[in-house]
């Protein structure tokens, strides 16, 4: 799985990023809001981990942008905040689960788990596709899609944020694991594969010029 984790702490951050990596989860860590925003509006993630208390735009605001573009990541929100109000607050934002400091790894780890299984559970509805997270497998207009494993990593990175712009590095990581592995050329061959699976449906794969693919409903 790929995790953001948002945390300007940097002996927490560091905390975290090696108990996700020991869980087998690909961790980019960033520390500050804005970063934060601008990776989440252009790449597809599995779960956000966020703190609240961020340098420059805070938590909530990238909570809350995050939402306002439809984007439906699952967000685990960490915070030294513990009164009820905040707790309120941050669920009425947008966060899927809220974690006050200090904790234990223990429960960390419990709790991301238990948003990956949610996050990958429900089916997704764009135009007449159907997709089933949970099965990797998608139906158009109830007939199932015959999709290769790379087909499929492209399809789920561009489904976690449709109408946005998803780079082709990217994809690139998601095919491979590392962007320097997978040329963009991997990367246009799988997406030229997956438009012509998709042909006879309601969805579009638009190229944007210089920076990587969007899929929307025509």
């Amino acid at each position: 799985m790929r995790i953001l984790l948002v945390e300007d702490d940097a002996t927490l951050r560091r905390g975290l990023e090696d108990v996700l990596a020991s869980a087998g989860h690909k961790t980019i860590a960033v520390r500050d809001g804005s970063h934060a925003d601008a990776l989440l509006a252009t790449e597809p993630f599995d779960l956000v981990v966020l703190d609240l208390g961020l340098p420059g735009l805070g938590g909530l605001a990238v909570l809350k942008r995050l939402r306002g573009r439809q984007q439906s990541t699952p967000v685990l929100v960490l915070s030294a905040r513990d009164s009820t109000g905040d707790r309120v607050l941050g669920l009425d934002s947008g966060a899927d689960d809220y974690l006050t400091k200090p904790f234990e790894l223990i429960e960390f780890e419990a709790r991301v788990r238990a948003l990956l299984r949610r996050g990958q559970s429900v089916a997704s509805c764009l135009g007449n596709l159907e997709w089933f997270w949970e099965r990797h497998q998608g139906q158009l207009d109830g007939e199932e899609i015959a999709l290769s494993r790379h087909e499929t990593v492209v399809l789920e990175s561009l489904l976690r944020a449709p109408g946005k712009t998803i780079t082709k590095e990217a994809l690139a990581y998601a095919i491979s694991g590392d962007e320097q592995q997978a040329a963009d050329n991997l990367v246009e061959v799988y997406v030229h594969r997956l438009r012509r699976k998709l042909a006879t449906s309601q969805l579009e794969i638009r190229t944007v010029r210089g920076l990587g693919y969007m899929l929307r409903e025509n």
